[in-house]
């Protein structure tokens, strides 16, 4: 089976798709978001779109620890749904992380532009995982005003 080019895919996809969100930005502007998968900024452009590209990045929470999930897709496995994503858990501290992501996306030479999404995606999932510790708050130290007193 052959496959699409990857220009044909999104002149087909960018105006009309399942994934697409329109919003209404400043004054009459409208601004379309993506809810695909493999999309790391959920901008509707052929550069972070995953569904017209063939590689694409991707990364996700993991599961109850705070491990964070790093999928690529293969290349030569885009017939095969089941086998198409290669995905590495990673549950170390965050600059190790970010550090397996730049050799993942940007030294690999998988896809170089899409290194600094990437890297702002782990950030928001990495943040979005940390719990907030509870415990002794801080005062408001400004001066309180007291009235009543002569």
């Amino acid at each position: 089976m052959a496959t699409l080019p990857g220009d044909l895919i999104w002149e087909i996809v960018k105006k009309n798709n399942s994934f697409l969100v329109k919003e209404f930005g400043n004054s009459t502007a409208m601004v379309q978001f993506s809810k695909e998968s493999n999309n790391l900024y959920n901008v509707n452009s052929f550069k972070h779109s995953g569904l017209a590209n063939k590689k694409t990045v991707s990364i996700q929470a993991g599961g109850k620890d705070l491990s964070v999930v790093l999928s690529t897709t293969k290349t030569k496995k885009q017939n095969q749904p089941a086998n198409l994503y290669h995905r590495s858990v990673m549950k170390k501290e965050f600059r190790r992380m970010s550090k397996a992501v730049v050799n993942q996306v940007a030294d690999n030479y998988y896809r170089p532009d899409l290194k600094d999404a990437a890297l702002a995606r782990l950030s928001a999932v990495r943040r979005s995982l940390q719990v907030a510790k509870s415990g002794v708050k801080k005062k408001n130290r400004q001066a309180v005003k007291v009235y009543g007193r002569k």
